[in-house]
């Protein structure tokens, strides 16, 4: 193998070994090959001989069963093997997840639904992704829900949202965005607003769960929930509140010992709650990749990857045709409250705007 890191490396990976890897350089390419054997990133198996390309911004694991050879070929920041790996509990949790899946669908009852939880940057978006391709590799039709508004993996930042999973995603473009449901927060935490969050929980909630009832495959497959890092006090609350919402029955905590008593005290004895441990390839984000994060997953939802451009239709509209709302009022003072109201109902009041520079850059949702 080279030591030169522009060039090509050769890796001879052994089994239930996995090859890690970023690309942080901006404009930088990085391609790789599987040559021999078989191995999988995220659950999603490689083609042997096909190159995949990955662009700035890239943290990738390429994870092999039964040993294989891949060859890297650009520059990347880090790169190297890791003989340690949560794969293969991250496999029995999959494991598990299709014996409640087979039971259902023999007894054409509703599969398991699993939230995974855990404080930021410990790999809940990734375990998701691991769990849904695991799923489609079976066959299975689960639902996946990401409820982390930070980054928007099904649609743009900013959103929640459910999409039934019907293959296992792309290794470069992810899965396959056709109908989505998608609710508009308009914040990039729920922080923001958290009775407005709250309530589009419970309304996406509602509809995965008429989507279950009209899908025999779906319904057995079940639903896979991914959320957000906020795991203490209002967080922890709405936490609970999901889980009741969307009636889950496996609650997986992520690295977080406290996060996890905590939920075995508080949800109920059928709700069963287990502890994972986060890779070791799970990368701290900064502050400043999280908003070069948020502004590509933006540009995507527009203009779409380099390999799957797409070219949005710009028109114009008169003020005088449309009205604007923005969700939350100014809080006032208990004395000043119109009676019957509380406090907190300013959070959820719709208010008209008079349109200005101050909604420049920023996103709108429509109801016509």
């Amino acid at each position: 193998m080279t030591t030169d890191k522009k060039m090509i490396q050769e890796f001879v990976l052994e089994q239930d070994n996995e090859l890690r890897f970023e690309v942080e350089s901006k404009n930088e390419k990085v391609y790789l090959i599987l040559k021999s054997g078989t191995a999988e990133i995220f659950g999603t198996e490689l083609v042997k001989a096909k190159t995949y390309e990955f662009l700035s911004g890239a943290k990738v694991a390429v994870f092999t069963w039964h040993g294989c050879v891949v060859e890297v070929k650009g520059k990347t920041d880090v790169i190297y093997t890791a003989k340690e790996t949560p794969m293969v509990i991250y496999s029995n949790c999959h494991a598990a997840l299709e014996i409640l899946r087979s039971e259902a669908e023999k007894e054409n009852k509703r599969g398991p639904i699993a939230m995974i939880v855990g404080p930021g940057d410990v790999g809940k978006s990734t375990i998701c992704r691991v769990l849904l391709n695991y799923a489609a590799r079976m066959v299975r039709r689960p639902i996946s829900v990401d409820l982390d508004v930070g980054q928007g993996h099904i649609s743009i930042p900013g959103t929640i949202g459910a999409l039934v999973v019907e293959r296992p995603a792309g290794i470069e473009e992810g899965f396959s965005q056709e109908a989505p449901l998608v609710y508009n927060f308009g914040h990039k935490s729920p922080q923001s607003n958290i009775n407005l969050y709250g309530i589009l929980v419970d309304q996406l909630a509602a509809m995965v769960k008429e989507r279950l009832e009209v899908n025999k495959k779906t319904r057995a497959s079940g639903v896979i929930i991914n959320t957000c890092g906020w795991t203490k006090g209002d967080g922890y609350k709405q936490l609970l509140s999901t889980a009741k919402a969307f009636e889950v029955d496996v609650i997986m905590v992520l690295d977080q010992e406290r996060l996890y008593n905590e939920m075995v005290r508080d949800m109920p004895n059928f709700v069963k709650i287990i502890f994972l441990p986060k890779s070791g390839g799970v990368v701290e984000r900064s502050k400043g990749n999280r908003i070069e994060q948020r502004d590509l997953r933006t540009r995507e939802y527009f203009y779409g990857s380099p390999k799957n451009s797409l070219y949005p239709h710009s028109f114009d509209l008169k003020y005088s045709d449309i009205k604007i709302y923005k969700i939350g009022a100014p809080a006032l003072p208990d004395s000043c409250l119109p009676l019957g109201m509380k406090a907190e109902d300013h959070m959820t009041k719709l208010v008209l705007l008079t349109p200005n520079a101050g909604i420049l850059h920023h996103l709108l949702a429509y109801q016509c």
